[in-house]
């Protein structure tokens, strides 16, 4: 078998800057900006908008740059990258690093399989859409029936294994010719279908009262305390930080990088994402007089489709909806897959096909047992696992490997050096950030 650093040394790398863009764009952009976003936005109004620029500002200069930075250093997930990081500070503790690296690898593929499963239930709706059968439900307690059939145990086998299928043969490409072909494919797709329902729906009549509602700041609205929860929250859980996945990607990147510029970028289309989403849910209900009384799984796969079955043109809406929220999962399940992937192939010598076949095989056989109890597994995730890894990603970097560390690794591929601002923002806002979080979902039971 190869040693650890021959594999790290014959690693892929992205093919393009903006191809590594997309890509992390790809795995930010998800459920949480579907169904999330806009059901808190409804809720709160423009003050949670604000807010959530505020929080999505300060994690993504923070967080991101970080996790790009210390997969970079490392040139491998979380389990080498945490391993370097403690054999810089002391040669004999590296198995420390790697045996806390278990965290949020084990985290980021338990979310990967439960998220498997709502990208089984996107492709379903996007599939009966284009049949036209979806269209044959007419009543809101009809998608109520038809979405609990779908997500009772073993209730959808078919698109689940399906969806994974195309996850796991664009893994088995490569980085170039797979994610990075993907996401180029998919996620400016994703933008241009979004832009087209805003647009449909910014002609149909009531449509107004829901732009004044979500860009009308009510500064009453921000001595609410879960208003400030909950935009931290979608902040944090929309720039897809865990501790993994952003790593990972990282690992792949040239030195000649930029990772501020990066950075910026994908917190900006991130946040167009969510926005864009908001721009044809909000107005949409608006039109019908609905407000949205549920956000999450009930939004997306019953008050949705019971409003657009009710518009002229109700199957090419629905069409075009869940295709773009298709890609929009698809990118995300790939890059949450990667990490796990990634680790048979760095640690142990595997080849990429043969990784993705043993992360494939294990990850179906999982995801097809857990149907049934889906939301209590994600809930579980997201509240313990994801701002764990995070955080300890953040602890690792700047409180381990140590600032002369950090200021060099987001130094490279800058025209100048970072500034001194950047390493004690990240120090301590980004690391006390994730434990807020960490907190605050332990206390609310989710917040994102």
């Amino acid at each position: 078998m190869k040693s650890e650093q021959e594999n790290l040394a014959k690693r892929e790398t992205w093919q393009s800057k903006w191809g590594f863009i997309l890509a992390c764009i790809g795995s930010a952009v998800g459920m949480g900006n579907a169904w999330l976003f806009p059901y808190r936005l409804a809720t709160y109004g423009g003050a949670f908008l604000l807010m959530y620029l505020i929080f999505t500002f300060f994690i993504g200069v923070t967080g991101v740059i970080g996790e790009m930075n210390l997969g970079r250093a490392a040139r491998s997930g979380p389990i080498g990258a945490f391993g370097a990081a403690c054999a810089a500070r002391r040669a004999n503790c590296a198995w420390v690093g790697k045996a806390l690296g278990i965290i949020p690898l084990l985290g980021v593929l338990a979310l990967a399989i439960g998220y498997s499963i709502i990208v089984g239930w996107i492709l379903k709706y996007t599939i009966t859409s284009l049949s036209g059968s979806l269209l044959t439900i007419n009543s809101v307690t009809g998608f109520q029936m038809a979405f609990g059939q779908m997500a009772a145990p073993f209730g959808n086998n078919l698109y689940l294994l399906l969806g994974l299928l195309l996850t796991f043969f664009i893994m088995s490409q490569g980085i170039g010719a797979g994610i990075e072909k993907a996401n180029k494919l998919m996620i400016p797709l994703f933008y241009v279908m979004f832009i087209g329902l805003a647009l449909y729906v910014a002609q149909r009549e009531g449509a107004q009262a829901g732009y004044q509602w979500m860009f009308t700041i009510d500064w009453a609205e921000l001595r609410r305390p879960m208003l400030h929860v909950y935009a931290l929250g979608q902040a944090f859980f929309t720039l897809s930080l865990a501790g993994s996945g952003t790593v990972i990607y990282g690992s792949y990147l040239s030195d000649d990088t930029d990772t501020l510029d990066a950075a910026w970028k994908i917190a900006l289309f991130s946040t167009l994402a969510a926005i864009l989403a908001a721009l044809v849910i909000i107005p949409a209900m608006a039109t019908t007089g609905a407000k949205l009384s549920t956000s999450g799984p009930g939004l997306l796969f019953i008050s949705m489709p019971y409003l657009f079955a009710g518009m002229p043109a109700g199957r090419l809406i629905m069409i075009i909806f869940f295709l773009a929220v298709l890609f929009a999962g698809l990118t995300s399940l790939v890059n949450l897959f990667e990490a796990p992937m990634a680790l048979l192939q760095d640690h142990f010598g595997l080849s990429r096909k043969t990784s993705v076949l043993i992360i494939g095989a294990l990850g179906t056989l999982v995801a097809l047992c857990i149907q049934g109890v889906v939301a209590a597994w994600m809930d579980f995730i997201s509240i313990y696992l994801v701002p764990l890894g995070a955080a300890l990603a953040g602890i690792m970097f700047a409180w381990v490997w140590g600032r002369q560390k950090v200021q060099q690794e987001v130094s490279k591929g800058r025209p100048s050096a970072i500034g001194s601002w950047y390493y004690p923002l990240y120090k301590y806002v980004f690391c006390i950030i994730t434990m807020l979080v960490f907190a605050c979902g332990i206390i609310f039971q989710g917040i994102g």
